[in-house]
């Protein structure tokens, strides 16, 4: 994601983040290793994630293709979404789900709506 890392609090064992933050474009991502004591698991540990990012970037092929070249996982491949973002999904090799996104097209809510209409009636053939 071409990420800059920012600052990172190391754990007690040295090892482990007990806080990191990176800076992905003009956005900021807080993380942390797992910590069951503090309350943080992660996708891995609870069998899936209760949410994923959508990361707005500027070339969503180019940084999909890094992210599976380091290590992610393709979910979806990436492809012109409904919406007016190119658009792909992959799983980081912690479990968690990243939506990779150039918006490329202005669209007013009823256009969505009919595109996304159309959208769904292909998924059903």
């Amino acid at each position: 994601f071409d990420a800059k890392e920012l600052y990172r609090f190391p754990g007690p064992d040295g090892k482990t983040i007990m806080h990191a933050e990176i800076m992905i474009g003009n956005s900021i991502v807080m993380l942390a290793d797992e910590m069951p004591g503090m309350g943080c698991r992660s996708p891995q540990s609870i069998g899936g994630t209760g949410s994923s990012i959508y990361l707005y970037v500027n070339d969503a092929d180019a940084t999909f293709s890094k992210a599976v070249s380091a290590g992610a996982k393709p979910l979806m491949p990436v492809m012109d979404g409904f919406w007016g973002d190119r658009f792909g999904s992959i799983e980081d090799p912690f479990g968690h789900i990243w939506g990779i996104a150039t918006h490329k097209k202005d669209m007013t809510p009823d256009e969505i709506s009919k595109a996304g209409q159309e959208f769904l009636k292909t998924m059903t053939k």
